[in-house]
């Protein structure tokens, strides 16, 4: 005997936050036009790293808005999730262009150490400043919702460098325009790479354990087995599984092995309902997607000869 909860395949809470993405979007995509201009105008590493930064977030932002959009997309027969786990892909392939982005910055700006160029540093400082006004901007649309997904997360993790990366070029601006040491645009280019790349290994980590279909952070399966073994007329839990399937969305499924009088005295019923409200419950993580499927104690022969 099974238990499903039958609960509509809705939104994340909070919802898919398109807006936020959108507005977001318009104005990383403002930024890296003027950073660009500026880069080619400078002459400056930094500021073309970061312009190149900034498209790939750019990109990764329409990534996430067409996840969003996806996600929000009720289920179907085909895809009984729809399509939840799309803002979990979306963020693992951001993850992966910044990391492209981050290692190229860092080798390039090795080189450019060993052969610094002229830097227009006036210019640089004019167009850092300009960059980190619109990236201010974008974290204050997005800062609101960064919690809500992993789609979110990567967005304003990628925003965030940005600015960090604007903070950067504006800092080798000025040690240039006051020293005149040509090399700060190299040392500020490989600084921009070091900051995106933790930030960068803890989103890929995480979604890569998601898609892995590893047990969810917060949730301690032995801690699940044993509060669900000490329920009444429960025997025994095994073929435990508890996966994630997107932000907010955690599923588990288990066999559970109960007193064979269950299923002739009516308890069963009753047994199922405390298993369903034991892991809505009883954890910090809730689960309402779950499945049991209750075994008579007496069906373990059935097992043991299905494993010989």
């Amino acid at each position: 005997m099974g238990n499903h909860h039958d609960h509509a395949v809705g939104p994340t809470p909070g919802g898919f936050h398109r807006g936020p993405l959108a507005a977001a979007l318009a104005v990383t995509l403002a930024v890296f036009v003027l950073q660009f201009v500026g880069a080619l105008w400078t002459g400056s590493l930094a500021l073309l790293f970061d312009s190149a930064h900034v498209f790939t977030d750019a990109a990764g932002l329409a990534m996430a808005l067409g996840a969003a959009a996806l996600a929000a997309r009720p289920a179907t027969a085909r895809r009984t999730w729809g399509f939840r786990r799309a803002e979990v892909v979306a963020a693992m392939a951001q993850a992966g262009v910044l990391l492209a982005v981050g290692l190229y910055v860092l080798v390039e700006g090795i080189q450019r150490l060993i052969t610094p160029t002229d830097v227009a540093s006036r210019e640089l400082l004019v167009f850092g400043i300009i960059g980190l006004l619109g990236n201010l901007i974008a974290l204050l649309i997005l800062a609101r919702h960064r919690a809500a997904n992993f789609n979110l997360r990567a967005a304003f993790l990628e925003v965030l460098a940005d600015a960090l990366g604007s903070v950067a070029v504006i800092l080798a601006a000025v040690v240039i325009l006051l020293t005149g040491w040509m090399r700060a645009d190299a040392v500020v280019a490989m600084l921009i790479g070091v900051l995106i790349l933790p930030r960068t290994m803890k989103l890929l980590h995480a979604t890569v354990n998601v898609l892995l279909e590893s047990t969810p952070a917060g949730i301690d399966p032995d801690a699940v087995r044993e509060h669900i073994c000490a329920l009444p007329s429960v025997r025994n839990v095994h073929d435990l599984h508890i996966t994630q399937i997107a932000t907010g969305l955690p599923v588990l499924t288990a066999h559970v092995v109960v007193d064979d009088d269950c299923f002739t005295n009516g308890d069963a019923h009753r047994v199922l309902d405390q298993l369903q409200t034991c892991v809505a419950e009883h954890f910090p993580v809730s689960i309402e997607h779950c499945t049991f499927q209750l075994e008579p104690d007496s069906h373990r022969l059935h097992e043991d000869g299905l494993a010989h």
